[in-house]
């Protein structure tokens, strides 16, 4: 395995990656020039083991050290030959990782065409969709997808005005979900009205209906709407969608949206297994 040494801040690569670790728009913008995301830590680099989309290791002495880390570095290039591999030197690991502590692995992914071209038109997509409308918290989001990954809604739309599914904290919150969701982003309403195909169930207080006692629409493919931390969800998605509620304590004002997603979707599971 052939081993590449970066032992200065000024090498494009480097600076590259720094780039692609910007929060907000100004990463969301250098992630699509450079068509391409940043794995950190183990346990994501492990989650792309094998997908030859996933070209660029990023490591230092102290994580060859590591055997967790070796085998995951000797495994994926055995599978994926024309993978580059890097050595940072030990200097620079610490402007390169946001993680304090962390195993000094990383990658470079490149992003699917969904990602690159992220409002791209498709004429349907039928079946079970979450429909996710201005989160910005990249921790809920991140949460949300792992979630759905877990209870097999794979299709997940994020409307313009979300954070971006691929940046760096999203993908440490989702813990390796994306490999396993087909991502949709930047769709207006319209979009998501003309394509899904399921009837919109929005997660919203005071909706007409209770999760707990909706076995005859969970049965079916469902779209589950899922609001903004502040605004809720809008007024176009809730003129065609019917509203759900989850029963809470009445002291309490409201539930985070990750915590109101994993109640939705796993009760949909529920349901469909009784």
């Amino acid at each position: 395995m052939k081993i590449e040494f970066i032992s200065s801040k000024e090498n494009p690569l480097f600076k590259e990656i720094r780039h692609l670790q910007a929060v907000g728009p100004k990463g969301q913008k250098a992630r699509f020039i450079s068509g391409q995301t940043l794995l950190e830590g183990i346990h994501l680099v492990q989650a792309w083991v094998g997908n030859p989309a996933l070209r660029f290791l990023i490591t230092s002495e102290v994580g060859l050290q590591n055997p967790e880390i070796a085998q995951a570095v000797y495994d994926h290039v055995e599978i994926c030959p024309e993978t580059r591999v890097y050595q940072l030197d030990k200097g620079l690991w610490g402007l390169l990782s946001d993680l304090v502590n962390a195993p000094h692995i990383a990658g470079l992914l490149d992003l699917p065409q969904s990602a690159l071209a992220p409002q791209q038109s498709i004429a349907t997509l039928p079946g079970d969709v979450i429909i996710l409308d201005r989160i910005q918290d990249a921790g809920n989001l991140g949460s949300i997808l792992r979630t759905a990954a877990a209870t097999g809604f794979t299709q997940v739309i994020a409307l313009s005005g979300c954070a971006h599914l691929w940046s760096s904290k999203v993908l440490r919150a989702g813990m390796g979900a994306h490999r396993l969701l087909d991502l949709y982003e930047g769709w207006s309403y319209q979009q998501v009205l003309s394509a899904v195909t399921a009837p919109l169930l929005a997660a919203t207080a005071g909706g007409e209906l209770d999760i707990f006692n909706m076995r005859k629409e969970l049965m079916q493919p469902v779209a589950w709407v899922m609001g903004s931390e502040g605004q809720g969800i809008s007024d176009d998605l809730m003129a065609q969608a019917k509203g759900v509620s989850i029963p809470i304590d009445p002291r309490v004002e409201s539930l985070n949206v990750s915590a109101a997603a994993a109640i939705c979707l796993f009760e949909t599971v529920r349901v469909r297994r009784s």
